[in-house]
């Protein structure tokens, strides 16, 4: 079954069902651009043989990044790196999917002035609240970041509503407190996002794949519930998306990050079947597939069109060719005997800048060292950034 074509509705066709989820992997540049590390990446996993390839973090407004690491498209770009990005990301009929998203609240404050739909203040973190003017002028960003990626050669975008980042704060009463026309019911908290779904279609047209990214409940108390995520998925159905990829947890101060589970099963397939019911939108689940039993019987009993995978593919980025191939074949998770919050992050994401160097073979890392390469390297690019990207 996970090799089996699947229709999208707009018409495009993917190969299979195994899609590469979208990690931060921060291998660009600094200023916005792919570098020649992260481009030999996609180029592996679709030598590797998934159906849909997406790119983590893809920021459509540089004020608002994740991290140092993300890529941001805009019409300043480097585009030749970014044309050399898409043809080595779609070889062997891959499609290469940008993730487009606006960190908001949770936005890296070396180089941003973090802003959410209200202001926090917890402890540490803080951020200020989004007038009404700035939200209104958020679906015309998605919108010309659609519009950019669909020129620059991109198969599709995939807009990120998940994780506690901005969208998935506007879903979220942990992170919105608004009284107005963006706040308070869930209808009312997720009227941004419909209204940046519709304004992506009018500018990437009816053919052009749009995903999007929403999480099952926050994991949080206080937090986006299961009950309103399935509203969302109603409003949803209503649009004109391609494709619902279904995930969970925030990076809520406080919060355990979903990735770092040790459950041994896929984490939001109980979530993911009962949406299945909503909506005749593909569903795709990301967390936790960690063995291919897992995603062919995901598929084999309807409760998903696409099983998308995250860290396996980082362990093995020819998994899917694996698992379509032959039998078995499943990656050899590793163990940690201790971590620190974010190490284990950390050390997947050194372990991601071992594989676009092709020396994984040869990675040999343990988690404080990932850290402190992985903060350095950060630390570098965050000057990189602030010398790129200067604002009013």
């Amino acid at each position: 079954m996970i090799k089996n074509e699947l229709e999208l509705p707009c018409g495009v066709i993917l190969k299979n069902r195994l899609a590469k989820s979208p990690m931060s992997d921060s291998l660009a540049d600094g200023e916005g651009n792919p570098s020649q590390a992260q481009i030999r990446l996609y180029e592996r996993w679709a030598e590797g043989g998934v159906a849909l390839s997406i790119i983590g973090e893809v920021q459509g407004d540089p004020r608002f990044p994740e991290k140092p690491g993300n890529l941001v498209l805009v019409e300043q770009s480097n585009q030749k790196l970014f044309n050399s990005l898409v043809k080595r990301g779609t070889i062997g009929n891959t499609n290469l999917w940008p993730q487009i998203g606006h960190a908001g609240a949770l936005s890296h404050s070396p180089i941003s002035q973090p802003k959410g739909p209200s202001p926090l203040k917890i402890d540490n973190f803080q951020c200020a609240g989004m007038s009404v003017d700035e939200i209104c002028e958020l679906p015309s960003m998605y919108a010309r970041t659609a519009l950019h990626a669909k020129n620059s050669g991109f198969s599709g975008v995939h807009i990120h509503a998940g994780h506690g980042f901005l969208l998935s704060q506007f879903l979220s009463p942990l992170f919105n407190h608004r009284v107005d026309g963006y706040g308070g019911s869930i209808e009312a908290r997720s009227h941004i996002i419909i209204e940046v779904i519709h304004a992506v279609r009018l500018a990437v047209g009816p053919l052009f794949p749009i995903g999007i990214r929403i999480n099952s409940t926050d994991q949080i108390e206080g937090g986006l519930t299961e009950d309103d995520a399935l509203e969302v998925v109603r409003l949803l159905d209503q649009t004109s998306v391609d494709l619902i990829d279904i995930s969970g947890g925030t990076y809520f101060p406080g919060a355990k990050a979903s990735s770092d589970s040790t459950s041994h099963k896929p984490y939001f397939i109980d979530f993911a079947r009962t949406v299945k019911g909503l909506t005749d939108i593909p569903i795709m689940a990301t967390g936790g597939f960690k063995r291919r039993n897992q995603a062919v019987d995901a598929i084999l009993t309807g409760a998903v069109d696409m099983v998308c995978l995250g860290r396996a593919l980082v362990l093995n980025p020819h998994l899917a060719n694996d698992w379509i191939n032959k039998q078995g074949g499943d990656p050899v998770f590793p163990t940690f005997k201790s971590t620190i919050p974010g190490g284990i992050t950390a050390w997947y994401t050194m372990l991601l800048t071992a594989l676009s160097e092709d020396c994984e073979s040869t990675f040999d890392m343990d988690i404080s060292s990932a850290v402190q390469a992985y903060e350095s390297r950060d630390a570098q690019r965050c000057q990189v950034w602030k010398n790129k990207f200067t604002y009013s």
